[in-house]
């Protein structure tokens, strides 16, 4: 027998008991009630508040305060420099997300990094409140309250580990300055791009106009030339402005000179020998007089001092 039999009698089988069922079924001799439905029971949850206090009373310890420490406070008011922070970090994830591949929208409440920061700052801010209103507590109950100066909370990873995370960060943070000072960087290069080619336009147009009014000159089709003394007046009014911007210039000319020979400026020229303005002859000179070292003899003041004969009769 192979396998092919098996299967056809087993199908056999199947097909009797089924007809055997429909028979029964036909004459009766099924009982109902085989194939009874469940009634399904909703379970009712009831907030027996009263209860719920009575058991809670029983097992409620009733301890101070001092011994619990428990505490229930708001957060705390948030810094105004982490705030900053936090916008500035927002800033700074948008312009990363933005000039990346796929140009998204950038949602800060799908950003990872940024919940994190806003996550960890709440649990300090609550930490802070809570210590503030247990410090005022313990100053009420005249506790005294010391921090000792060499307090260090343990963490659970090592100092290798936190050296690592914080290269990590700054090489981060160094690599999102350089890319935006390259953002900015390219912006600048293309704005200045954009004004370079805006001013060739403008001058190319400002040819082409002038060269088709020549023409038309030329050809006799118009005599107008206005257009070359406006060129003219253009051209004058640069000028201008370029002498008012070298007035700091001119000043310095006009303090220390500007340029030209400056050794053998002062040797005798003919015109310079030749000025006799402010000569006095030697006649009209007075004679220098070396006791009173002057050159006006009759303002010699007397000597007070008696002579040697005279001091020597007082000494006697």
């Amino acid at each position: 027998m192979t396998s092919n039999d098996f299967m056809l009698n087993d199908s056999d089988t199947e097909n009797d008991s089924d007809e055997e069922l429909q028979e029964a079924f036909a004459k009766g001799l099924l009982k109902v009630g085989l194939n009874e439905e469940i009634e399904k029971i909703e379970k009712r949850y009831v907030n027996n508040v009263a209860d719920l206090k009575a058991k809670l009373k029983e097992f409620e310890l009733k301890l101070p305060w001092i011994e619990t420490l428990d505490l229930i406070t708001t957060v705390a008011p948030m810094a105004p420099d982490v705030a900053l922070q936090i916008q500035q970090t927002a800033q700074r994830r948008k312009n990363l997300q933005e000039n990346s591949k796929g140009n998204k929208l950038y949602d800060p409440t799908q950003d990872p990094v940024l919940n994190e920061f806003k996550r960890e700052n709440l649990i300090h801010r609550q930490a802070q409140a809570a210590v503030i209103d247990g410090i005022k507590r313990l100053k009420d109950l005249n506790i005294s309250t010391k921090r000792p100066d060499d307090y260090f909370a343990e963490m659970a990873k090592t100092d290798e580990h936190m050296q690592k995370v914080r290269k990590s960060l700054m090489s981060k943070q160094a690599e999102q300055a350089r890319v935006e000072k390259v953002r900015q960087l390219r912006e600048q290069k293309k704005i200045s791009k954009r004004v370079q080619i805006d001013t060739k336009l403008k001058q190319a147009a400002e040819k082409k106009q002038m060269l088709e009014q020549l023409k038309r000159v030329r050809k006799g089709k118009s005599t107008d030339l206005d257009f070359l003394e406006d060129n003219k007046g253009k051209g004058g009014k640069g000028k201008d402005n370029k002498n008012k911007g070298n007035k700091k210039r001119m000043m310095k000319d006009k303090k220390f000179g500007f340029g030209g020979k400056k050794k053998g400026s002062k040797l005798n020229t003919r015109d310079s020998s030749n000025q006799m303005d402010g000569f006095n002859s030697s006649a009209k000179k007075t004679p220098y007089n070396f006791k009173s070292k002057s050159f006006n003899p009759k303002s010699k003041k007397k000597n007070q001092r008696p002579g040697k004969s005279k001091r020597k009769n007082t000494k006697r």
